[in-house]
């Protein structure tokens, strides 16, 4: 099998790499490309070898050729807020007025939230986004205290002195016990 210069420069790389590899993702990305050159394996033998799938060992031999040495951090790492609809500066701006009311004993109300973010945004968003947007932020659904924040407990304590006595107990009603004889 006719090799080109670059090809072979490539495999010269790669055999170094498999030498030198510093982490399981540089040995295997060395192998993807030493095994089928210097074994004739197909891909998906290869795949099989190295414990990762045919589309991602394609993958790491195509990297490799195009110069990219896996785990160096010329790639960023995957995961993040792709997706984002707003920045978390942003977020933090648009729910400030309900935060600081919820703070204060005030009711948040996931429906005013969703308008308000709704116009911010431009379009429509599901209620499931708001919620995880509250929850990134420190805040959950939670069951009312037990008490109101505006009660005052001594004067419940004076009511329950000075409230008239409860109201008579019924006579009683219903069958009775029969005497036994």
């Amino acid at each position: 099998m006719a090799r080109t210069a670059r090809g072979a420069d490539s495999l010269e790389s790669a055999r170094q790499m498999l030498a030198g590899a510093q982490t399981a993702e540089q040995l295997r990305q060395a192998q993807a490309v030493v095994l089928p050159l210097d074994y004739g394996l197909s891909l998906e033998q290869t795949a099989q070898v190295i414990g990762r799938s045919p589309a991602w060992t394609c993958r790491l031999r195509n990297r490799f050729l195009a110069g990219e040495v896996a785990g160096d951090g010329q790639r960023p790492a995957r995961g993040g807020r792709r997706h984002q609809n707003m920045t978390t500066e942003q977020e933090r701006q648009v729910l400030a007025p309900f935060l600081d009311r919820a703070r204060t004993g005030g009711i948040l109300v996931v429906g005013q939230v969703k308008c308000e973010i709704e116009a911010a945004l431009g379009r429509p968003m599901a209620l499931s986004s708001v919620y995880n947007l509250l929850h990134r932020h420190g805040w959950r659904k939670l069951a009312p205290d037990k008490r109101h924040p505006q009660s005052d407990p001594l004067a419940q304590e004076e009511w329950k002195k000075n409230s008239p006595s409860a109201l008579p107990k019924s006579a009683r009603t219903g069958r009775s016990k029969a005497p036994s004889s």
